[in-house]
C-alpha cells in the first residue's frame, strides 16, 4: 500500500507554493525546473550546500531563497 502525500506550503523567494511532502531541496529544484542550474539555496536564513540538497527535507512554512549564480568579470 502506498502512503498518501500531504500538502504543505513553503515560500520560494517570497511566493507561496503548495507542495507535496515529504520533499527535499533537490526535489523542489526539479519541480521548479532548476535542478541543472548554478544556484545558491537558503532555507530560513541557512545556506544549503549542494551536497546536502538530496537529504535536506522541507517543512511547513519554510522560507526558501534561490539565487542564480551569474559569472562575469
Amino acid at each position: 500500500m502506498t502512503a498518501l502525500k500531504s500538502q504543505m506550503t513553503v515560500f520560494v523567494n517570497g511566493v507561496a507554493h503548495g507542495i507535496a511532502q515529504p520533499l527535499t531541496v533537490h526535489d523542489l529544484l526539479m519541480e521548479l525546473g532548476l535542478e541543472s542550474k548554478r544556484l545558491a539555496v537558503e532555507i530560513n536564513g541557512e545556506i544549503v550546500f549542494r551536497d546536502r540538497r538530496d537529504s535536506t527535507l522541507l517543512s511547513e512554512g519554510d522560507r526558501v531563497e534561490i539565487v542564480h549564480a551569474i559569472g562575469g568579470g
